[in-house]
């Protein structure tokens, strides 16, 4: 089965999706904005910390546990500082907008199953989507 699958013209399409996804500048342009992020280590341990923090807050809440203003002040000031680098911030953007993205094509494929047919714009965003871009 799987070397039909591999075998088939539907991967095949599938795959030249894929390369054509890869060599949009649109799509570089996000993929140096993950890059810089990830080959920037005091960037990612200042992006660990508010994480390692938040979640740390968020199981004291959950246990019914009352934050101090200090932890709150605490976790306020990592995550400003965070905020204010901007490679951190490309980062955030650019993982909204793959995401944004990945569901963008994810609707398509789903809706040329549903349809048996290539799908039109409208068929996929009738004009009652909120955060899908299109607008």
């Amino acid at each position: 089965m799987e070397s039909t699958l591999k075998e088939g013209g539907i991967i095949q399409k599938t795959l030249d999706l894929c390369q054509a996804v890869t060599e949009q500048p649109d799509f570089q342009s996000l993929k140096q904005k993950l890059d810089a992020f990830m080959g920037n280590e005091l960037v990612k341990f200042q992006y660990q910390q508010v994480n390692d923090l938040n979640n740390l807050l968020q199981m004291k809440q959950q246990d019914g546990l009352d934050l101090t203003e200090e932890e709150i002040a605490k976790f306020d000031v990592l995550r400003e500082e965070l905020l204010k680098n901007p490679v951190a911030v490309g980062f955030f953007e650019a993982q909204k907008e793959l995401q944004r993205l990945h569901e963008a094509v994810g609707r398509f494929v789903n809706k040329t199953f549903e349809l048996g047919r290539k799908p039109e714009y409208e068929d996929v965003y009738d004009g009652s989507c909120s955060d899908c871009g299109c607008h």
